[in-house]
């Protein structure tokens, strides 16, 4: 079989998911289909802050590293970073993942409660409750990661809390769109054999891309024939949220994993069980 060929929507580590999939033997197409906009206004971040500040919160939970560094970032065009650090020991402070973590410990700040792997929204609060976290009558405030997890906030509320989002940044397409678009028409006429997607947010602007170039259905109809290959559970809730399917997902729900189990399923040309157009055919049947 020749060698797979392979369309990663990855923006920040486009460099690196390159060198990945090309020491697998794969060909590499490397598509950025978002980047990250601060936030014009950060009204709600200065207001976190006032609260955090006068003890009106009693849980902070970060998502991700670069929210982390945002939200210290705004707060300490207001306030002193000694006045954030001190308040931040006064409360309860929960994270997500390994990328918040190390920012905290940059900062020699605590951390009460992690969520264990795959650091989705759902490990986070089982470890809250099991720290244990009397959630009623809380006020927590979450680091929001480009959309609202209205889920987790549901769950928060239906268990007593208050929550209090603290968007810092949303998503948006690429400066330079171009790649992103040739990549959509390129899945459209055949030149793939997978797709790997690194997060949730990916799946949306990849499908709005397809949209405005007004191949949204071919897009869908072209990627049921390849391999989808997710970077974990969020990723893939995601991408079976828009319709589509997740062929493979990485375990742990790293870059690495995720190359190497991509290019597994490409070389054996199968999509959930049905084989790819091209893959030679089973002798056996």
């Amino acid at each position: 079989m020749s060698s797979v060929r392979v369309c990663s929507f990855e923006s920040r580590r486009s460099v690196e998911i390159a060198k990945l999939i090309e020491k697998q033997g794969g060909v590499a197409t490397v598509a950025p289909s978002m980047r990250e906009i601060p936030l014009d206004e950060n009204e709600a971040v200065y207001a976190f802050a006032d609260k955090l500040l006068a003890g009106q919160i009693d849980v902070v939970v970060f998502f991700t590293g670069v929210g982390a560094r945002a939200v210290h970032d705004v707060v300490t065009t207001r306030h002193s970073r000694d006045e954030f650090l001190a308040a931040l020991e006064r409360v309860t402070v929960c994270i997500r993942g390994p990328k918040p973590a190390a920012v905290l410990k940059e900062w020699g700040t605590r951390v009460d409660v992690r969520a264990p792997e795959p650091n989705t929204w759902e490990e986070l609060l089982a470890a809250m409750e099991a720290h244990p976290l009397d959630l009623a009558g809380k006020a927590i405030a979450v680091q929001e990661y480009g959309l609202p997890n209205g889920e987790f906030y549901f769950e928060l509320e239906r268990r007593g809390a208050e929550v209090l989002p603290v968007p810092v940044y949303r998503w948006g397409f690429p400066e330079e769109p171009g790649p992103l678009l040739a990549a959509v028409h390129s899945v459209v006429a055949g030149d793939f054999d997978v797709l790997m997607f690194t997060s949730a947010q990916q799946v949306t602007n990849v499908l709005k891309a397809a949209s405005d170039e007004g191949v949204e259905h071919a897009f869908r109809e072209s990627s049921g024939r390849l391999v989808i290959a997710s970077v974990g559970p969020t990723c893939s809730d995601a991408l079976r949220d828009a319709g589509l399917h997740v062929t493979v997902e990485a375990s742990p729900p790293k870059m690495g994993p995720l190359v190497r189990v991509a290019m597994e399923a490409g070389r054996s040309g199968s999509v959930e069980g049905r084989p790819r157009s091209d893959a030679p055919a089973n002798p056996l049947e």
